[in-house]
C-alpha cells in the first residue's frame, strides 16, 4: 500500500475514513474496504487489444520476465491480474463471488495455470501475484483478445472495459495494442471510450503499434519506420480523440531481450562467421533460414532464435555482432531492448500514467463512492446524502479534476474550441509539469514560471469570460486558467 499524500486522494481519503466508520459491521464494510484499499494501492492499468496483437509479450516485457502465456491455452481467454505480491500465488475468482488458490508451474519460461477442472466460465478472472519490482506501482491485467472466433471469450474484455453506472470501472488507464489503425479498429477504442470521464479517455489511454518489427517485412529499417507511421497516426486527429499518444513495440524483441541467455549470444556470434552470400540468402525467409544445410548451426538451434527473436530480431542481432556494437551476451540484450522500442514505451507510461496515478485512482473511487451512495440509499438515506454532497464537493473543487474532465473534452472533440487554442490547451490541460503547461524549459527558475503564467491566465479568462460561448467551451478555458493560476501561485 502507498500512503496518500495531498491533492484530492487525500481528500478522498478522508471520505474514506468517515463511510469505513459508518458501514462498520454493516454488509457494505467489505466493499468499502476494497475502495480503500484501491485508492493506496498501485495504479491499474489494462492492456486491451484484438487477437494477436500481442498483449500478453507486452506483459512479459513490462514485468520483465515471461509470465503471461503467449499461446492460445485456456487461461488466456480470462482477464487475468498480475500484481505484486510477496510469495507465488495464482487465485481464481469465480462467478459465485468466492475464490481459491490454483495450481501452476513454469513450463517454457511462461506461467503454466491449471483450472483444476473448471469450466473457464466459472471462473470471473484469474488473479496472479509475483515478486516483481515492476509491479510496485502499477498492476498490470491482461484481457482477452477482441475480435475473437469464440465471441465469449471477446465477451469477457467488452464487459470488463465497458463502462455502466452501475458498476465502477476496474482499471484506472488502457494501453490499446493495434497491428495496423483500420477503421475496425478504431471502432474498437471509440466503443471503449467513455464520454463521461469515468472510464477510458485519451487522458488515460495510450495506443501501442504492436509487433512494430513485421512493418515492411522485417527490414533492418523496420522500427525506424514504424516509429514514422506511429508520428503519423498520433497526430491524426481522429487517433488523438481515442488515445493521448501512439508509440511502436517489437514486443518479442522486448521480451527476449529481457530474458536473453549467453547460449543464445553464442549462436547469433556463429551465424554472423557465416558466408556474407549465403548468410544474406539465410535471412532472406523463415524458410530459407531453417534450411538444412544452411549453416553450422542445427536446425533445432536456429528454430529455437526464430522463436525467440523473428527474423527481424536476427537480423539486426547479426547486424550488431557484425559491426561489433554488440558481441556479448549482456551487450545484445541491452540492444535488443533498446531497439524493441520498450524504453520509449516505459518512458511514456511513467511521464504520462504515474504522475497521475493519485488523481485518476482519486477519480475511480469517487466513482466507486457514486455507485455506493445508490446503494446504501434504501437502508440508510442520510448516509447516502451524505456520501453524494462530499463527493461533489470535491469533484467541483479540485483544479485537478477540473483539468482532467476539460482535457478529455478537448482531446475527444466534444467542444469546439477555437482551432488556433487547440493545441496549446491540450498541453496545458495534459501537461505532467507546470513548465510544460505554460511552455516553457524545464530548466527555468520560478520567476520564468510566473512570468509564463501570467499571460497564460489572462488568455484563457478572456476566453472564458465570453457570455457568447457555450457552457461546456467555458468550462474548458476555464479549467486552463485555473491551471494556470495554480501554477503561479505555487511558483
Amino acid at each position: 500500500m502507498t500512503a496518500v499524500n495531498g491533492g484530492p486522494a487525500a481528500q478522498v481519503d478522508e471520505i474514506m475514513v468517515m463511510v469505513q466508520a459508518a458501514v462498520a459491521g454493516t454488509e457494505h464494510e467489505a466493499r468499502v474496504t476494497a475502495i480503500a484499499e484501491r485508492l493506496r494501492g498501485p495504479l491499474r492499468v489494462a492492456l486491451a487489444g484484438r487477437v494477436k496483437a500481442g498483449k500478453s509479450t507486452l506483459l512479459n516485457a513490462l514485468v520483465g520476465e515471461r509470465l503471461a502465456p503467449t499461446d492460445a491455452g485456456e487461461c488466456t481467454t480470462l482477464v487475468t491480474w498480475y500484481e505484486r505480491a510477496d510469495q507465488y500465488r495464482v487465485l481464481a475468482e469465480l462467478r459465485d463471488g468466492t475464490a481459491c488458490a490454483l495450481p501452476f508451474r513454469r513450463a517454457d519460461g511462461a506461467l503454466q495455470v491449471d483450472l483444476a477442472g473448471r469450466d473457464p466460465a466459472e471462473v470471473s478472472m484469474l488473479h496472479v501475484g509475483w515478486p516483481s519490482s515492476a509491479l510496485t506501482d502499477i498492476t498490470f491485467i491482461d484481457t482477452p483478445g477482441l475480435a475473437s472466433l469464440h465471441d465469449e471469450h471477446s465477451a469477457r474484455t467488452r464487459d470488463f472495459l465497458a463502462v455502466r453506472e452501475a458498476s465502477p470501472r476496474d482499471a484506472d488507464a488502457v494501453v490499446f495494442l493495434m497491428r495496423h489503425v483500420h477503421r475496425v479498429d478504431l471502432a474498437f477504442l471509440d466503443a471503449f471510450m467513455d464520454r463521461t470521464v469515468v472510464g477510458a479517455s485519451p487522458v488515460n489511454a495510450l495506443a501501442v503499434l504492436a509487433r512494430a518489427d513485421e512493418i515492411g517485412a522485417g527490414r533492418i529499417d523496420a522500427m525506424a519506420s514504424a516509429s514514422r507511421i506511429a508520428a503519423r497516426y498520433a497526430a491524426d486527429p481522429e487517433v488523438r480523440t481515442l488515445c493521448s499518444s501512439v508509440v511502436p513495440l517489437a514486443g518479442l524483441l522486448a521480451e527476449t531481450g529481457l530474458t536473453f541467455r549467453e547460449d543464445e549470444a553464442a549462436a547469433l556470434r556463429v551465424l554472423a562467421s557465416t558466408d556474407p552470400d549465403v548468410l544474406d540468402e539465410m535471412l532472406l525467409s523463415a524458410s530459407q533460414f531453417c534450411e538444412l544445410d544452411a549453416s553450422d548451426l542445427t536446425v533445432e538451434v536456429r528454430r529455437g532464435l526464430l522463436d525467440r527473436l523473428g527474423l527481424f530480431g536476427i537480423r539486426v542481432a547479426v547486424h550488431a555482432v557484425l559491426d561489433g556494437s554488440a558481441t556479448s551476451g549482456a551487450a545484445l540484450a541491452q540492444f535488443l531492448v533498446e531497439q524493441s522500442g520498450l524504453p520509449a514505451l516505459r518512458r511514456l507510461i511513467a511521464d504520462t500514467f504515474l504522475p497521475r496515478a493519485s488523481v485518476l485512482k482519486a477519480r475511480s473511487c469517487l466513482q466507486s463512492l457514486h455507485v455506493l451512495a445508490a446503494d446504501v440509499a434504501a437502508d440508510d438515506p442520510a448516509l447516502s446524502q451524505r456520501i453524494l454532497r462530499e463527493v461533489e464537493r470535491i469533484e467541483v473543487g479540485a483544479v485537478e479534476f477540473a483539468r482532467l474532465r476539460a482535457a478529455h473534452l478537448v482531446a475527444t472533440g466534444s467542444v469546439e474550441v477555437m482551432p488556433g487554442d487547440v493545441d496549446d490547451l491540450r498541453r496545458t490541460l495534459m501537461a505532467v509539469t507546470a513548465h510544460e503547461a505554460v511552455g516553457i524549459d524545464v530548466g527555468a527558475d520560478t520567476a520564468a514560471l510566473r512570468a509564463a503564467a501570467l499571460p497564460a491566465i489572462a488568455r484563457w479568462r478572456a476566453v472564458a469570460g465570453d457570455p457568447l460561448q457555450p457552457p461546456l467551451v467555458v468550462e474548458a478555458y476555464e479549467a486552463a486558467a485555473r491551471t494556470c493560476e495554480a501554477i503561479y501561485a505555487r511558483a
